[in-house]
């Protein structure tokens, strides 16, 4: 329907008032018509008026009532608006409708709460898990139905990078993960999950690594001592010789295996790890120095440190060499002879920075995000040839994750690698 225009709207009023003008010139009473015109008109409008306030309040039929001039269209804009409305209201109750029934489905425990705390919603194991009900619950602050202090703080620090782990308050044998995130306009949405399988057999995967590692030593340590007497009593160069050496390399490198199990079963064993101890970084650095320029004499390898010598930090000494030296012994490892392998520690604005450089063949894109993982190797046959276990990178990211700090890794095949890190400024002593 057209608009209702001001132009209309005077056009209406001339047409209305000028006849009364010009007769009540005529017969001298233009104040008295004047006067009877403007009461019949505000009665009208207010007959209209009376009208549109029924429909809007007391009247539930959809269908418009009858109006005249500009009384019909306002009549018509707000059936208009109402049925936007309504459309729009059904579009949004079926979202709603749909988003319910997909939290219903899930396996989680989901609750929508405002920034504030009050609960708008949650689904049925919301109630089996965390004891919710439903709809009695309705408004009612989240911390008062879950009051464990270490949730109530992880609400309060607005950052819900990392998920919370806390025994159910149903039942004291399960462990339920706590993830928060934003949801619509100053809302959040509570996801709880039931992770005790989970806990349980990484729990078992950790004891197992370590119980095997402790258990493989004492037998290595024994096999190492008989293939030192054999390879005495060996004539050179000959079989048993060529034998024994075999045996002594790939007993080498099982206790290397042995070692870095048990490096990383102490890491992910500790993860409130206190790293409050002084760490004299420079002093870690010159050993590994010594040890580098060892292990790389044989390739004639040109390692250059650049250490800035006060530079130390609060932390875990085992940990944090554990990270260095697995870097530097790696570029070292993959580096071809005659290459060249530069190590840095140095202030940067974030905090303290490490890295190792090399000029070796570098790594292909498409390995570079599996590098960390557990027994990921690159190429299988070089790992082998030098000793490589696939868990020195895993050791790395599991130590810096103490931190708040993450591996960074660039590299690009025939031009080398670098591999770096950052240590935080508040872990810096001053």
């Amino acid at each position: 329907m057209k608009i209702y225009s001001w132009k209309e709207l005077i056009w209406a009023l001339v047409f209305i008032y000028l006849p009364i003008l010009l007769i009540g010139t005529l017969f001298n009473s233009l104040a008295e018509l004047l006067f009877i015109a403007f009461f019949i008109h505000i009665l009208w409008h207010y007959y209209y008026l009376k009208k549109l306030n029924n429909w809007l309040w007391n009247n539930k039929s959809t269908v418009l009532p009858h109006g005249q001039s500009e009384w019909e269209r306002a009549f018509m804009g707000i059936h208009n608006m109402q049925q936007r409305h309504r459309k729009r209201r059904n579009d949004l109750a079926r979202v709603i409708s749909r988003f319910r029934a997909g939290s219903e489905a899930l396996p989680d425990a989901v609750i929508v709460f405002h920034k504030r705390g009050e609960i708008i919603w949650c689904n049925r194991l919301a109630q089996v898990q965390l004891g919710f009900k439903w709809p009695e619950d309705s408004g009612e602050n989240i911390t008062n139905l879950i009051r464990n202090p270490l949730f109530v703080n992880y609400l309060k620090q607005n950052s819900y990078d990392e998920p919370l782990d806390l025994i159910s308050p149903n039942n004291p044998e399960k462990t339920l993960e706590f993830r928060v995130m934003p949801y619509a306009v100053h809302q959040r949405i509570l996801i709880v999950r039931d992770v005790t399988a989970y806990r349980q057999i990484d729990a078992m995967r950790r004891l197992f690594v370590a119980n095997v590692s402790h258990e493989l030593r004492t037998p290595l340590t024994v096999l190492q001592g008989y293939i030192e007497i054999l390879d005495s009593q060996a004539q050179p160069d000959s079989t048993q010789a060529k034998a024994i050496k075999v045996l002594e390399q790939q007993t080498v490198r099982m206790c290397s295996l042995v070692e870095q199990l048990m490096t990383l079963s102490k890491i992910e064993s500790a993860p409130n790890l206190d790293l409050d101890e002084h760490v004299n970084v420079p002093a870690l650095l010159a050993q590994i120095e010594n040890e580098a320029s060892t292990l790389g004499k044989d390739k004639a390898l040109l390692i250059q440190f650049d250490v800035a010598q006060n530079l130390c930090v609060r932390g875990d000494q085992m940990q944090l060499r554990s990270a260095m030296a697995n870097l530097v012994y790696n570029a070292i490892n993959y580096t071809p002879i005659k290459g060249s392998v530069k190590i840095i520690w140095r202030l940067c604005d974030e905090g303290a920075y490490f890295c190792v450089m090399d000029n070796g063949d570098g790594i292909a894109p498409e390995h570079i995000l599996h590098l960390t993982e557990r027994f990921y190797r690159v190429d299988g046959s070089r790992s082998r040839n030098t000793g490589g276990s696939g868990l020195g990178l895993s050791i790395v990211k599991h130590a810096l994750m103490h931190y708040d700090s993450q591996l960074n890794i660039e590299s690009n095949l025939g031009e080398g690698s670098q591999f770096s890190f950052v240590i935080p400024a508040n872990y810096l002593l001053n």
